[in-house]
């Protein structure tokens, strides 16, 4: 097995277990994610796959090789780098009990910035869709098909994709303070300004990132409480990606 380990290239660290660094390192280019190495990608496009659009910490190696290593899974994941337009990256509406305050996308149109595409089997895609609550009636993500055109998807070969998955927040995301959407712009920085701008939440959670993440980990019920302050306060607005969820059967 050729390519380099996850250690080497430094993109071993899950945000699960440490938060604070959520998203997490993203890899420099597209690659193969095989148990914990990084290997070469010999296509870009798998048609036996689902692809989904990754935006926050779905993007780190660590993280995903944490998540389906909890379901004794170890087959490889092909993680495409890809340019994007019409997609921006927001931050979720609700408090992780993870200790962070996640990313989701939010409609940009005419916004370009580079993401990763995940390739996912049945398997693999049952558990990320587990791990983002999506069978779950009280779970926070929606699976949604964004299509083209007003998502572009173009890949490293120039090709372009006819739609792809995204994860898409049922509490929506966070505006700048009047209706926009904010964007995440990583965890530290994000803890860091909230409390401050919002001082029912710095009452929950401390002034600090250190103690946000902290009294989040500690206190599931804390996250719930946290999560309906940033409604009730009207900090939540709508991610304009609504519209693509499909409706439950």
């Amino acid at each position: 097995m050729t390519g380099r380990t996850l250690e080497e290239l430094g993109l071993a660290e899950a945000p699960r277990d440490h938060p604070l660094t959520y998203p997490g390192a993203w890899p420099v280019d597209s690659g193969l994610l095989h148990g914990d190495r990084m290997l070469p990608l010999d296509r870009l496009v798998r048609e036996d796959r689902v692809p989904v659009l990754a935006v926050g910490s779905n993007a780190c190696p660590g993280q995903l090789r944490h998540k389906l290593a909890e379901s004794g899974i170890t087959s490889p994941i092909p993680m495409v780098k890809a340019r994007v337009t019409g997609v921006g990256v927001g931050v979720s509406a609700h408090i992780s009990r993870m200790g962070y305050v996640s990313a989701s996308p939010f409609e940009a149109p005419g916004a370009v910035r580079e993401l990763f595409v995940t390739w996912l089997d049945a398997r693999q895609l049952a558990v990320v869709d587990a791990s983002e609550g999506v069978p779950l009636p009280h779970g926070h993500y929606d699976r949604a098909w964004l299509p083209a055109p007003g998502v572009r998807i173009e890949l490293g070969d120039g090709s372009t994709l006819p739609g792809v998955h995204a994860y898409v927040n049922r509490h929506g995301v966070l505006h700048d303070g009047v209706v926009t959407p904010r964007e995440h712009l990583g965890e530290r920085p994000l803890l860091a300004q909230l409390p401050g701008e919002l001082p029912s939440l710095r009452r929950l959670f401390g002034g600090t990132p250190e103690e946000f993440c902290a009294r989040a980990r500690a206190d599931e019920k804390l996250c719930e409480r946290g999560t309906r302050l940033l409604a009730d306060e009207g900090w939540a607005t709508a991610s304009g990606l609504e519209r693509y969820v499909a409706p439950a059967p």
